[in-house]
Parts: C-alpha cells; sequence; structure tokens
C-alpha cells in the first residue's frame, strides 16, 4: 500500500517534523515500510505555457510546429502530440529542463528547431496516459513553475501489506494520519462530510436476502452530475498510490476508498433502481467490469437490480451498470460484507481488487455512512450543479459488540517492566482513539469501532497500543531472568537433522524448499499431474493438486538449475499426500526427496553414488544395513527396470531409480539423473541398532581377493549371504573393491576378504579352508569365481 505524506498532512499538522524520521517512527511503531519514494525531485524547469498557433509539419502527418507564449516569450517548438489547439495551455519543459527522463536542450526535429518540449503526463511522473499533452487547467497563471500549481512534490512511502492484515483502520490515509498523530503527540483534525440533504419521498430500496453475510448497506441517488474528469491534483495523488484516473465518479470512489479504507461502487442510475444482496439460487455467468465471463456459484454473494445481477459484492461492479461518458445520475453503495466471504469468492474468482482486499481484513461497518457523507462532499467540492435526489438508506444489518477493557497502572507496569505515568497512558490511548475512564489507577476503556472489529480484545492489545506509541527503542535493555529447561529432541527430529548434516556435510548436496502441490512445470519435463486431493478455491488450477511425490518437484527446480553448474545434488524433507483418510483428512505424509545431476559421471556411477548416500544414512543413523531389491515403478517417470525398493532393518523406506528415457530427454539428453525418496516418518521408525566395538587384532591380517560371476536374475545379495555367518571371525571385513560390466549375461564384483585372529597369525592353509567354504557356497548358488 503506498501512503502519500501530502495526504496525511490534510489530517494532522506535521508542519516542523522531519518527515523521513517520522516514516521511520511509523516503521518502529505501527507497520513495516518496504521503501520511500521522493516524487517530484527529478521534475524542474517546468512552466504553464499557452499555444498561440499551431501548423501542420509540411512533411509529417503527425508533427506540428508550435508557437508557445511562456509569459515572457514566445518559443518554436515541435510537437507530435494529437490534441493540440490554439489557445491550450500545456506543460513547457524549456530549455535546461530535468523531466525523470533526462535534461531538456535545443533540439532539431525533421528539420525545424524545438526551444524546449510540451510534456504528455507520463513524460512528468504524474500518470502513464501518453495519449496526448496533459491537461491543464485554463486558469492556471500562465509562466508559474507546475509545481506551484499542482501537488507534484510529494514523499510516499510503500508500506508492507502482510503487516496491515490486522489492523483494517490502517488500509485508508485517515486511519494512517491518526497513527503519526498518536506517534508526534498532534491533533487529527475532523473530516469534512456533507449533511445529506433532501426532502422528497425518493429512495433506493435495499433487499437483503443473505443476512448473514451482510453488515451494513448504504445506497444514495446523486443526480444533476455533468462533470466526467476529475481534478488533476486528484490524478496525480491517485497515481501516486497505485491507482489510475477513469473518470470523476470512479475516481471518487478510488480515492475516497485510500483515504478511508472503505470501498465504494457507483452504479450508473438509469440502470439500477433498487438494491437487492443474496446469492444466486443456481450457477450462473456474469460478465464483470474487466469484460471478463465469470462463472458465479450459488454460495456467491452477489448485488441485484430488480433481480438481475449487477455487481459481485464486495469485489467487481458488472459491466452492464457502469459509468459511461454520459452518465448523470448514479447510485452510490457503501456497503459492510463478510470478509470470509468475499475473500472465498475471490479465491475461487482468481479474481482480487483493492476493495477485497480490504473487505478481507474486517472493516468497520460505521464507515459506510462515513463514506457516504464525504463522497457528497468531494462532488460538490468538483461539480457544483450535482444534487442529493433521493434519501440515504442505510440498512443495518449486524452491528459488533461495543468493547470495553478494564487494566490498572500495576497491570502496565508488570507487563512493560517500565514506569509510564497515568498521564501519558491517557494521552497515548486518547490519541488513537479509544475512549478512557480513570479511577485512581485504574482504567476503563472503549475501543473505538475501528478496532472493535477483531483488532483489540483483551488487555495486551491495550499493552501493545501503550507501548508501541511509548517507543519499543526507549525501553531500557536489561537481563531477564527466567528458569529455562532443555527440550528434548523428537527421533524423527533429531534423524532428520543427522540426515541434512551428512547430505550436506559428507556429500555436499544442496537444501531447497518447495510447495506441497504440484506445478504446471511437470509438463515440460513430460510428467503428468497425478491424480489426488485438490484444494478448492485455488486461482491457479494447474497447481491445485496436491503432491503424492517429492521428485517431480525436485526434478523441476533440477531443470530449471543446469545451467549453473554441471554436477549438483538437492534434496528437501517436505511433506506429500496419499490420498485421504478414512475420516476424510488427508494422509500426509514426511518424506525426503533426493536428486542428482551430472554431465560428467555416467548414469550407472551416479546410481552408485547415490546407493552410496542411502547406505550411509541407514548405516550411521541406525547402525543397520541398507537392502537394495528390483522392484515396479509407481510412476511413469520411473525407469522401468533400474527401480530398487530399498530397506533396513526389515522395513521398506526408500525407493530410488534412473529416470524413465523419455523424461531424461526433456531435462538434458547430454546429462545424468538419478533419484531417491525416502519415506522419512518409516525411516524414523526404524529401530536403531545396537552398536557393538571389536578391539583390533594385534596381529596382521590376510587379505584375499575374489572375482565372483554373478549372473543376471541374482543379485549381490545372494552372494553376501554365502560369507555373512563367518564377519568378525574369521572375516573381520568384506568390502567390494571392484565391478566389471563387460560379461554377457553376468556381472563381475571383486570383493576383497581380510582375515585375522585375535589370538595368533593365521596360516595361509588356514585362510584357504574359509576361502573354499565361501567358493563352495557361491557355487551352490550359481555364482562362479571369474578365472
Amino acid at each position: 500500500m503506498f501512503v502519500s505524506m501530502n495526504w496525511i498532512n490534510e489530517f494532522v499538522d506535521l508542519s516542523g517534523e522531519n518527515t523521513d524520521e517520522l516514516i521511520r517512527r511509523f516503521t518502529l511503531s505501527t507497520a513495516e515500510v518496504e521503501d520511500v519514494y521522493y516524487k517530484g525531485r527529478d521534475i524542474s524547469g517546468v512552466i504553464i505555457a499557452q499555444i498561440v498557433s499551431v501548423q501542420n509539419h509540411p512533411n509529417s502527418k503527425k508533427l506540428h510546429l508550435l508557437k508557445v507564449d511562456t509569459g515572457k516569450e514566445i518559443l518554436d517548438v515541435v510537437c507530435g502530440a494529437p490534441n493540440v489547439s490554439e489557445g491550450q495551455k500545456v506543460a513547457l519543459a524549456t530549455v535546461g529542463a530535468r523531466l525523470p527522463a533526462g535534461e531538456i536542450g535545443v533540439a532539431t526535429i525533421a528539420g525545424y528547431t524545438s526551444f524546449g518540449m510540451c510534456c504528455a503526463s507520463d513524460e512528468l511522473g504524474l500518470s502513464d496516459d501518453h495519449s496526448g499533452l496533459m491537461f491543464i487547467d485554463p486558469d492556471a497563471p500562465l509562466g508559474a513553475d507546475i509545481k506551484d500549481v499542482y501537488p507534484i512534490d510529494d514523499v510516499v512511502f510503500e508500506v508492507d501489506n502482510k503487516s496491515l492484515t490486522n489492523r483494517p483502520d490502517l488500509w485508508g490515509h485517515y486511519g494512517i494520519a491518526r497513527e503519526f498523530a498518536a506517534i508526534t503527540g498532534k491533533k487529527l483534525k475532523p473530516l469534512e462530510l456533507a449533511e445529506i440533504k433532501y426532502d422528497g419521498n425518493n429512495i433506493i430500496p435495499i433487499k437483503v436476502m443473505r443476512s448473514d453475510l451482510l453488515y451494513r448497506y448504504c445506497s444514495l441517488q446523486i443526480s444533476g452530475i455533468s462533470k466526467t474528469v476529475s481534478p488533476v491534483a486528484m490524478q496525480i495523488r491517485l497515481y501516486y498510490c497505485g491507482m489510475r484516473g477513469i473518470n470523476l465518479l470512479a475516481d471518487l470512489t478510488n480515492y475516497v476508498m485510500l483515504e478511508l479504507g472503505q470501498p465504494m461502487h457507483a452504479f450508473d442510475g438509469r440502470k439500477v433502481q433498487e438494491i437487492g444482496v443474496g446469492t444466486p439460487a443456481e450457477e450462473l455467468e456474469f460478465r464483470t467490469l474487466d469484460g471478463i465471463d465469470r462463472k458465479i456459484t450459488p454460495d456467491t454473494l452477489m448485488i441485484y437490480n430488480n433481480n438481475i445481477p449487477v455487481a459481485i459484492a464486495g469485489i467487481m461492479g458488472g459491466l452492464d451498470s457502469e459509468i459511461i461518458g454520459d452518465t448523470s445520475t448514479v447510485v452510490l453503495e457503501s456497503a459492510n460484507f463478510d470478509g470470509i466471504s468475499v475473500r472465498k469468492t475471490s479465491s475461487r474468482l482468481g479474481l482480487r481488487t483493492d476493495a477485497s482486499m480490504r473487505y478481507e481484513k474486517i472493516l468497520d461497518p460505521e464507515l459506510c455512512d462515513t463514506a457516504s457523507r464525504r463522497f457528497v462532499r468531494l462532488l460538490s467540492g468538483i461539480d457544483g450543479g450535482a444534487f442529493v435526489s433521493s434519501k440515504l438508506n442505510d440498512v443495518y444489518v449486524n452491528r459488533y459488540p461495543v468493547r470495553r477493557i478494564e487494566f490498572d497502572k500495576k497491570y502496565v507496569d508488570r507487563y512493560t517492566g517500565i514506569d509510564i505515568s497515568e498521564e501519558r497512558i491517557v494521552g497515548t490511548l486518547d490519541n488513537l482513539g479509544f475512549d478512557v475512564s480513570r479511577n485512581g489507577e485504574s482504567f476503563t476503556v472503549t475501543v473505538p469501532t475501528w478496532r472493535a472489529t477483531k483488532d483489540v480484545t483483551i488487555k495486551a492489545d491495550i499493552i501493545e497500543e501503550i507501548t508501541r506509541i511509548y517507543g519499543y527503542d526507549n525501553f531500557a535493555i536489561g537481563t531477564t531472568k527466567s528458569l529455562l529447561k532443555p527440550v528434548r529432541s523428537s527421533v524423527s527430529r533429531s534423524d532428520c537433522n543427522s540426515i541434512k548434516n551428512i547430505l550436506v556435510q559428507r556429500f555436499g548436496l544442496h537444501e531447497v524448499h518447495s510447495y506441497i502441490w504440484q506445478d504446471g512445470k511437470y509438463k515440460k519435463l513430460g510428467i503428468d499431474v497425478e491424480d489426488n486431493v485438490r484444494i478448492l478455491n485455488i486461482p491457479t488450477p494447474e497447481n491445485g493438486t496436491l503432491r503424492r511425490s517429492m521428485i517431480p518437484t525436485l526434478l523441476s527446480i533440477a531443470s530449471e538449475n543446469k545451467g549453473f553448474s554441471d554436477n549438483f545434488g538437492i534434496f528437501e524433507i517436505g511433506r506429500v499426500v496419499h490420498g485421504l483418510r478414512e475420516n476424510g483428512e488427508c494422509d500426509e505424509k514426511s518424506s525426503l526427496g533426493i536428486v542428482l545431476y551430472s554431465k560428467t559421471a555416467s548414469e550407472k556411477q551416479l546410481f552408485d553414488k547415490l546407493a552410496g548416500i542411502l547406505r550411509t544414512m541407514a548405516e550411521e543413523i541406525k547402525h543397520t544395513a541398507a537392502v537394495f531389491e528390483r522392484t515396479y515403478p509407481e510412476h511413469r517417470w520411473e525407469h522401468p527396470k533400474n527401480t530398487f525398493a530399498v530397506s533396513a532393518g526389515g522395513i521398506k523406506i526408500a525407493a530410488i531409480c534412473t529416470l524413465h528415457p523419455a523424461n531424461l530427454s526433456k531435462i538434458d539428453k547430454t546429462a545424468s539423473v538419478v533419484c531417491a525418496e525416502v519415506d522419512a516418518d518409516l525411516f524414523c521408525s526404524v529401530p536403531e541398532a545396537e552398536v557393538s566395538y571389536t578391539e583390533p587384532s594385534k596381529f596382521p591380517g590376510i587379505d584375499i581377493d575374489l572375482s565372483l560371476v554373478i549372473p543376471e536374475g541374482k543379485a549381490f545379495r545372494d552372494a553376501e549371504n554365502c560369507w555373512s555367518d563367518m564377519l568378525s571371525s574369521p572375516i573381520t571385513s568384506a568390502r567390494v573393491i571392484d565391478v566389471y560390466d563387460g560379461i554377457a549375461g553376468a556381472k563381475s564384483v571383486t570383493v576383497r576378504f581380510t582375515f585375522s585372529s585375535d589370538d595368533r597369525t593365521l596360516s595361509m592353509n588356514e585362510v584357504q579352508l574359509h576361502v573354499d567354504k565361501i567358493i563352495g557356497r557361491l557355487d551352490e548358488n550359481g555364482i562362479h569365481i571369474r578365472g
């Protein structure tokens, strides 16, 4: 949200105050300021001038040769704007003037010398309109600096919208001015409001069909409107605050919204004679002001005229009832709708507007009448012929309860740890709009309506109001004495931290973070969005399905980052959903996804590395071996043959695979990619095996290398079973030192066995007996020694 300090100054006198310091104090006390913009500082040398004569350029259909009166001299100016005419006043950038685009000098354009430039409003940074020259009031004094005529110089700061979520009163300049008044101790000026004067019987009827979704609705008819363009000063202020000028009536509703935080809507009076507020009986299509046909469901709150929908309540009006050029009578809406209903409808339609953002924050219904009177006051100051042509129909359906909070000075002292005087407590709350009654050191506070919708409800909220205006930076720094108790980490948390340490410190992988839903980007990788639980009312349907696996998300991230490195690995411990449980809740699980990418390593080398990572995790965290067994793929992107189930402690905990060639080619035809997904919940449930320690033998060992020919259909695990009962004694270790794939229908694996004894040096004959035993067992299992 953009805030204009010129606008704030209209409500509280900040003369003599340092603007930058005020904004800093606002950040400390109220809401985070993201950026500050100094409008108009890059503009100088632009004056009000008048076109004396206009001639068409002899060699151009677009250019005009102008004589321009500055009040002191007549200048020749070449101009390409289509809306030039004699007698017209313009914004003239004289030679040496500075504009946002740079400095203006004498220029030769199509053979003619131009001593300056007639400016469009976008060239001055006052709008995004480049259709023609900026409109200048005919009464503007000739030769005057444009900054003396229009409020171009301004300081605008941007507030982080998230910090305003619980402060609906700060979605308008008047509420923010109240904060500055409290910060500086100055008085907030009252709003200038119109008295609604009408003696006739005309009234815009209001029929409420859904009282549960409406708090208040005010309607008023205004006629005799002849002007269609809002004042330049208003257009500049709207543009500085992030909105574009449309027409007088639309600009006025936006102006009041930015000023008070209360959205308004103006219907063409010829098309709306009565108001209905309700939901449709069945689904329908409705064309909004942006020209888009939208599907309206039966739970969408709508505004009707004679049972014909004319607006989506709190979000956007309909195209058929919009203000057009010859509109002279309007029906003004100032309403307060249920914020939750507006939020749901906005999300369902994928249509978030300035109005809906404010309604979602739960606005004060008291603003409805105030905004109506403010609108009439502003309109009458611009268009003197406009008049109220109906009674103000005010239907107040639901009221928020009056909130009163009692506390005493001791409560404030105990919570703050400092001594804030009773006078300062009363003064602070009074400046913020709270009604305070005091009895000695006890206080009774009535919360103002604009803070009572959800913001201030308990005594602690009052403490926050007092201390933030007092200034958190004014608190004395001290040490708090409190009992600290260590918190025992859960098994899952401890195991997950250990996994991250292994992946990052040992193997150099990068941790990433992603969302739980499947992404439309999967299509680029040839991966379909798998059917699963869907999120309702999400604006982007392609992201509406929750993921069943972490891997497609990580593959998408790997594909996006492949240009930054030839070799890398990424992982994430995130959430996946495997459908619904019997109670209707999501079957949500914790899952570890790992993806390795390489342009230099072969697919086999990369697969072995990932298998080694899983073995390390199982051995170092659970002190057990990881067992690999070929399995059928569960997902289309898994390789039909190179997919393995991984078990630890007898529990299937993971799957490891290479990619299906079709998906790999979509990522990178020249690279290798392998992936693994670990069920983190099951991994954590694997019992941690007891760690035993063996004293190394004092006697030298003997190494024997055996090259095993393992035929297709057999796994290395089948070979390991032939010597597993001999481990620790006499075999102290058995490890793979080489793998050879050059044998048809088989694979050669070289295993190095180390034999030793704790009480003597083994003879070669003793070792040979054990080796013969191993070879005999291997032969029985169809595994032979390579000659």
